[in-house]
Order: structure tokens, then C-alpha cells, then sequence
């Protein structure tokens, strides 16, 4: 079988990013917030400007640092086995992350998520196999903001063995946070052996890194645990308004995130990947649904993969409010054309209102959605043999397939039987079922899953020291006791 493959950009116009992203890498080079990473690019021959934090980047050290970088790695389950593959055209998933609202079934507003909703979302993330990872998906509003992105890793570990996609808000969380992931996996070493996560770093449109990024992304190729550049730019607003520009724009943010991050430590894992949008100059919104932030993902993800590098892109969210039409059309072309593309990690699934919302239902149709591409990308099977001369002699003129054997041998291998969240009963057996729409089923299907969701295989050893971390952190935040884990059931 030959998977369908889509390219936007031609070898002619890759060459012409890269050629203009390495000139602006020199003229007029990034703004760098943190002296460490500035001393680190002085000694690696870049030209300092301390007054203006501005660093210069020469090509010859972009290409020094492009050559280290590994061209694949893996992520790790509890169990230890490499089950995220980032390299070649690989293809995952994971919900997206970092949404500061829940939209509960049928509920005519978004709320604060709150602990139970973090484990819920784990939980069921961790049940459908159509997500490879699970992400670090909402923002709680129980616990202090400053324990905010530890703690929700913190919850991952405890209700899934699945990799983690995940990020930092300050430059003290980060190690806390490899502190639990450490944990699970059996220690600094072994987890820079086997990582168990990836941590998304997102410099700053345009060609600015924050103080709290830089660190993160040094700590992490320090460390080896997987770094994710998430490069922003925004078509009209933060860069340049044509696709095309916005494609340079993030190669340039990118490289200089992998000088950084080499320069700290060669050979150290790393993602091209990223978060940029078409502004929508209407209502001055940044959609993640739009067709045009789906093109220069793409765009931006063949850039990278032309430098041989691991890839990565938000796709699959929808700008929706509810889930409804849009939040169908939009995910399923983004996660589409993020398969078609060959990305190696596609976050977004689960996500509402320009990555703002999260909800289950959203997460189980995506699932869905994801389920169906993955069967697309396969491709057509051109089996051995007559293609379908030989049957169809067989059958005759008139005749009915479902009784050859043929069809029994290869119904399953060629046709892929969907969840109940897809529906295909004829109109009058779906009125006497209850007339149940896509979120109706999609909840049902939310219900069971968590119903039947069994626990990781941590030990109790590894639960009281995962507890005892975030229960410091929880004190040093102000707060005395973690929030009840209780969930009820939705």
C-alpha cells in the first residue's frame, strides 16, 4: 500500500525559508531574556549585543547545531515499552493542552476546570487508543497558579500510563516537574534513557525568547528530556500576513531554538514543532480551525522534515463554541491534513474556542475522527492476484457478494466497522433508538469509558513520593492539603 502523501511547498521554495530565516537569524538576530543562554551563544561564537539582549546567530553555527540534533527518538509508556515514535512520517496524537475552560454536556456556558475534570480527561485520553499520548489538557482553577502546570502532571501520572505532552509555566516548576516524571520512570538517568514526556517551549512572536522559556528549553536538552518548539506567529499581527511569511518567520524562531538548545547540550532531543495562525483581521481572533493555519503547518512541518528533523503541530482543535458542525469540519480536516502531512505529533483533539475549551465529548468524536484517518493513510491495498476479475466471474451478472468468501476473509481488513459515535441506522431505527445526535453518543461513550478505566501499575511506593512532591509544592504555593481526587460519576 502506498500512503497518500501532501506537500504544499517545492524543494525550490524550502531552500528559499531557510536561505531568508538564516539571514534573519543574523540581521536583526533574536532578543534573548536570559543572560545564561546569552553566555552560552557568546562561547559558541554568536555575536552578543548586551545592551539590547539581542543575539546574532552565523549560519555556520545554525548548521553546527542542525547536525546534532537526533533525527528520531521515542517516547515511553509506564510499562517502558517506546510507544510515540518522533521521526519519518510517524503519526500521533495527543488531546490539546493548557485550555483554561471545560464545557460540560449540554451545557449552554463554559466553566473553571477543577481537579476531578483534569482526571477525567486523563482517564479517558488514557482509555481510547486512538491518542498515543495524553496532554497536560487544563489549567486547574483548585490549586495556587503557581503549582498550575506541575500539578496537572501530576494528575496525568496518577490515572495514565501513557506518555505526556506537557509544559512549564516557571523556570522552578520545570524541575519539580521532571522530579515526577523521574519517579516513574526510576531516576534522572533513566529517564533521560526512556523519557516519559515532552515539554512544549514556545519562544515569543517575533524572534523573542522569555526568560522563563529559555531556561525551560536549556534545562531540558540539559536534562534529555524531550524539548517541543512551539514557534507562534500570527499571519498580519505577529508576522508577516502571507503563509509563506509566517513559514519563514517560524523556521527562524525554530533554529534559533535548536542553537539554544544544542549549544547546551548536543545531541539532546528535540521537535520542529509549533502553534501559528491566520489572524482573522474580522474579529481579531486567532483561529486554530481556520484552513489557512492548517497550510502553514504543513508548510512549516515540510521545512522540517526537509531538515530531517522530528515534527510537530496543533491541529484537530476547532474555534466552535459548542460542539457542533464547525467543531466537526474543523477538526476533521485538521486532523486530515496533519496525517496526509506526515507529522509526528498532532495536538489539538478535545479543544473548543481558539484552544481555550476543552471537552470530553469533543475528545471521544476526535477519537473517532483520528480513528478514520488513521484507516485513510493506509492507503489502497493492490493485492496480489487478480484485482477483482476472478470474483466477479464468479458471482455472475446479478449476483450478491455477501455470501463469496471472499467477503468474510477480508470484509475487516478492508473495511473498518466505526463506534457507536458514528451513526449509520436507517432514519426509522434511529428514531426508535431515542433519535440520539453525535454528542448524545459521544457522551454515552465518555460514561463507559471512564466506568471501565483501570488504574496505571504504579506502586505504592511511587504513588506516596509522586504525592509528596506535589504536596510540597501545593505548601510552598500557599496551600495546605491537595484537593480531594474523588470523582463522580458525570
Amino acid at each position: 500500500m502506498i500512503p497518500p502523501r501532501l506537500t504544499l511547498l517545492n524543494e525550490s521554495a524550502i531552500a528559499r525559508v531557510l536561505d531568508e530565516a538564516r539571514q534573519l537569524l543574523e540581521d536583526p538576530g533574536v532578543r534573548v531574556h536570559s543572560d545564561r543562554a546569552l553566555d552560552l551563544l557568546e562561547g559558541a561564537g554568536a555575536r552578543i549585543d548586551r545592551a539590547g539582549r539581542i543575539a546574532r546567530l552565523p549560519a555556520d553555527l545554525v548548521d553546527r547545531c542542525l547536525a546534532t540534533v537526533p533525527r528520531s527518538f521515542y517516547l515511553y509508556d509506564l510499562a517502558g515499552n517506546p510507544v510515540v515514535h518522533y521521526g519519518g512520517d510517524d503519526v500521533h496524537f495527543d488531546p490539546g493542552s493548557a485550555t483554561l475552560e471545560i464545557l460540560d454536556y449540554r451545557a449552554p456556558t463554559s466553566r473553571k476546570p477543577v481537579t476531578a475534570d483534569l482526571i477525567r480527561a486523563a482517564r479517558l485520553a488514557d482509555s481510547l487508543p486512538a491518542y498515543d499520548a495524553v496532554s497536560t489538557c487544563m489549567v486547574p482553577s483548585d490549586v495556587p497558579e503557581a503549582m498550575g502546570d506541575l500539578y496537572r502532571l501530576y494528575l496525568n501520572l496518577l490515572n495514565s500510563g501513557k506518555p505526556n505532552v506537557t509544559g512549564a509555566f516557571a523556570v522552578e516548576s520545570w524541575h519539580t516537574m521532571k522530579d515526577l516524571l523521574a519517579v516513574i520512570a526510576g531516576g534522572e538517568d533513566a529517564l533521560r534513557e526512556k523519557p516519559r514526556a515532552v515539554f512544549d517551549i514556545c519562544p515569543s512572536p517575533p524572534l523573542l525568547w522569555s526568560g522563563i522559556t529559555v531556561e525551560n528549553l536549556i534545562d531540558c536538552a540539559l536534562f534529555g528530556v524531550p524539548a517541543e518548539l512551539v514557534s507562534m506567529p500570527l499571519t498580519g499581527a505577529t508576522a508577516p500576513v502571507t503563509i509563506i511569511g509566517a513559514v519563514v518567520q517560524h523556521a527562524a524562531e525554530s533554529l534559533s531554538g535548536i542553537v539554544i538548545h544544542q549549544t547546551a547540550q548536543p545531541g539532546a532531543p528535540i521537535v520542529w514543532g509549533g502553534a501559528p495562525t491566520a489572524f482573522d483581521m474580522r474579529a481579531g481572533a486567532t483561529p486554530m480551525g481556520a484552513i489557512e493555519t492548517a497550510m502553514i503547518d504543513a508548510s512549516y512541518c515540510q521545512v522540517g522534515k526537509s531538515l530531517g528533523l522530528p515534527t510537530h503541530a496543533y491541529l484537530g482543535s476547532s474555534d466552535a463554541k459548542v460542539v457542533d458542525a464547525q467543531a466537526g469540519y474543523e477538526s476533521a480536516w485538521g486532523i486530515l491534513i496533519a496525517a496526509l502531512a506526515g507529522i509526528n505529533m498532532v495536538s489539538g483533539a478535545g479543544v473548543l474556542d481558539f484552544e481555550t475549551c476543552f471537552s470530553l465529548e469533543k475528545t471521544v468524536i476526535d477519537a473517532e475522527i483520528i480513528d478514520q484517518v488513521r484507516w485513510f493513510r493506509r492507503g489502497v491495498n493492490v493485492r496480489e492476484g487478480t484485482l477483482a476479475l476472478d470474483v466477479m466471474r464468479e458471482v455472475g451478472h446479478g449476483g450478491y457478494f455477501l455470501a463469496h468468501p471472499s467477503t468474510r476473509k477480508l470484509y475487516r481488513e478492508e473495511l473498518r466497522t466505526p463506534t457507536c459515535v458514528t451513526d449509520r441506522d436507517y432514519r426509522r431505527d434511529w428514531e426508535a433508538s431515542g433519535s440520539l445526535d453525535a454528542l448524545d453518543h459521544a457522551h454515552q461513550r465518555v460514561e463507559e469509558l471512564l466506568a471501565a478505566w483501570q488504574p496505571p501499575a504504579l506502586t505504592a511506593e511511587q504513588i506516596a513520593e509522586l504525592d509528596r512532591i506535589a504536596l510540597a509544592a501545593a505548601r510552598a504555593a500557599g496551600m495546605d492539603a491537595l484537593p480531594a481526587k474523588d470523582v463522580s460519576p458525570i
